[in-house]
C-alpha cells in the first residue's frame, strides 16, 4: 500500500527593525521592539500524484494579490498549481504592514520559500490521525451573542515506520489580538505562546490555523490603556484581563488538547487532496447620503476619520460604479476524513458551525484568514446590526480589500451553500 509523505521546515521572520504594523488603526503604528519572535512554517504533502503545500505566517493576512503572488512562486518550486498551496495566517495584530514594508514583505517571501524548499527536501512517510478537542478559548465579541465554535481540530501526524510524532496541526477559533493598541511590540500573539508550550510538551512542531474568528475575541487579554478605532468598545464581554493573558490562552489550549490527543493512534493516509472552488459574491456601493450617516456614526461610537472612506464613496458614484464584485476563492484541504476548508474574509463562527451541520462531520472546519484578509464578513443577523464588525472597520480598510462596503446580506447564505456544496465526501 502507498504511504503519504510529509516534510516540514519553520522560519523566522521576525524584522530586525522598526517597522509600521497593522491591525489597531492608530494614528502611530510604528513597532518599538520585539516581544517575541514571528515565524512563518512549511507542510509539504504528497499521496501518489498528489502534491500540496500548507503554509502558515504569522501575519495580519497579506492583501490577496500579494498571497497569489507568493503562492505561484511556491508553486513553481514544487511543480504544482497555485490551487495546491495554501497559506494560513495567524491574524496577529502586532506585526509589520507587508503593504507598506515592501523590503519586509520581500524577505518575508524568500523565507517562505526556502522553507518550502527544505520542507520538500526532508519529506518522509507519515501516518495521521484526526480528533476534535472541546473548549473555550474565545467569546463572542457582541455582548447579546453566546454563539461559539468551540472545537479544536487537531491533526495527528507521526512517522509511518517509527511512530514518533512529527507534527501536531491544530485549528483554533480566536482572534490574535490578545494583546491590545498599548502594545507596539512586534509579537506572534497567542499563537506564538501556543506554539512554544506544546513543542516543549510534545517534542514536535506545532503548525496552527485560524478558524472563522471574525467575531470571536480571545478568552484573556491584556489592558488597552488607549482605545482605538479597531477597539471600539469600552468593555470586554466574558473576557478575562490578565498580565499574563499569552501564557493563559496557551494554557488554555493545552489543557483542552492534552486528553485527546492521548491514545490517538495515527493510520495510513489513504486520500489526500487540496483544491478551490470560486463563489461571486456583491457588495453594494452606498448612496452618498448613506456613506456620510455610516461615516458620521463611526466618527461617534468609535472615533473613526472616515474622510478618505467618503472620498472613495463619492469616486465611485461618479464613475457609476452601483456594486463591487468579490471572487471569493474557497480552498479544501482534505485528508482522509478531516478538511480544513478556508476563505480570505474574517468570517464570523456561525459559517463554520453550518457547513459543519449541513454536511454532518465534525472535522470539516470552514476558517478565515486563508490566502490573505479581505475584511469582516458577517451573518445575515450580525448585517442588520451593523457596528465596527459590518461597516466601520471598512473605512480603515477599505483600500486593502477592493471594495468599501460588506458582501451583502444574502453572501453568507451563498458562501456557506457554496463551502458544502464543494466539500469532499
Amino acid at each position: 500500500m502507498e504511504t503519504a509523505d510529509m516534510g516540514f521546515c519553520q522560519v523566522d521572520i521576525t524584522p530586525s527593525s522598526p517597522m509600521q504594523t497593522i491591525g489597531f488603526g492608530r494614528v502611530d503604528e510604528f513597532s518599538r521592539g520585539v516581544l517575541d519572535n514571528l515565524s512563518a512554517q512549511a507542510a509539504v504533502w504528497q499521496l501518489s500524484a498528489e502534491k500540496c503545500c500548507l503554509v502558515t505566517i504569522d501575519h495580519i493576512g497579506f492583501a490577496k494579490q500579494h498571497a497569489n503572488r507568493l503562492r505561484d512562486e511556491i508553486g513553481l518550486l514544487l511543480s504544482i498549481p497555485r490551487e495546491k498551496v495554501m497559506l494560513c495566517f495567524s491574524h496577529t495584530h502586532s506585526a509589520p504592514n507587508d503593504s507598506i514594508e515592501l523590503a519586509y514583505s520581500d524577505m518575508v517571501d524568500d523565507r517562505v520559500k526556502a522553507a518550502v524548499r527544505d520542507a520538500a527536501a526532508a519529506m518522509s512517510p507519515v501516518k495521521i490521525a484526526w480528533a476534535t478537542a472541546y473548549g473555550e478559548i474565545g467569546v463572542n465579541r457582541r455582548p447579546e451573542q453566546e454563539v461559539l465554535d468551540r472545537r479544536i481540530g487537531i491533526l495527528k501526524v507521526a512517522d509511518a515506520v517509527s511512530g514518533a510524532l512529527r507534527l501536531l496541526l491544530l485549528r483554533l477559533t480566536a482572534h490574535a489580538n490578545v494583546l491590545k493598541a498599548d502594545n507596539f511590540l512586534i509579537s506572534s500573539d497567542y499563537f506564538g505562546s501556543v506554539r512554544d508550550l506544546l513543542t516543549k510538551k510534545y517534542g514536535c512542531p506545532i503548525q496552527l490555523t485560524q478558524g472563522a474568528s471574525g467575531d470571536i475575541a480571545p478568552k484573556y487579554y491584556t489592558t488597552d490603556r488607549v482605545g482605538t478605532a479597531a477597539n471600539p468598545l469600552p468593555a470586554y464581554y466574558g473576557k478575562i484581563e490578565s498580565a499574563a493573558a499569552l501564557s493563559d490562552m496557551a494554557g488554555e489550549v493545552a489543557r483542552q488538547v492534552e486528553p485527546v490527543l492521548t491514545g490517538l493512534l495515527p493510520s495510513a493516509v489513504k486520500e489526500l487532496k487540496m483544491y478551490s472552488v470560486f463563489q461571486q459574491l456583491h457588495a453594494d456601493v452606498p448612496t452618498m447620503q448613506r456613506a456620510m450617516a455610516i461615516a458620521a456614526e463611526a466618527k461617534s461610537e468609535a472615533g473613526i476619520d472616515g474622510t478618505a472612506w467618503r472620498s472613495e464613496v463619492q469616486q465611485l458614484i461618479e464613475n457609476k460604479v452601483e456594486k463591487q464584485t468579490d471572487q471569493v476563492e474557497l480552498q479544501y484541504f482534505s485528508i482522509n476524513e478531516g478538511c480544513f476548508c478556508g476563505v480570505a474574509n474574517e468570517i464570523m463562527c456561525d459559517f463554520a458551525l453550518r457547513a459543519r451541520d449541513q454536511l454532518k462531520n465534525e472535522q470539516f472546519y470552514l476558517g478565515g484568514y486563508t490566502n490573505g484578509c479581505t475584511g469582516y464578513f458577517p451573518t445575515e443577523e450580525e448585517f442588520d446590526k451593523g457596528g465596527y464588525e459590518v461597516y466601520w472597520s471598512m473605512l480603515i480598510y477599505y483600500q486593502y480589500h477592493g471594495r468599501v462596503s460588506p458582501l451583502n446580506r444574502d453572501a453568507a447564505t451563498q458562501l456557506i451553500e457554496a463551502a458544502v456544496k464543494n466539500a469532499p465526501r
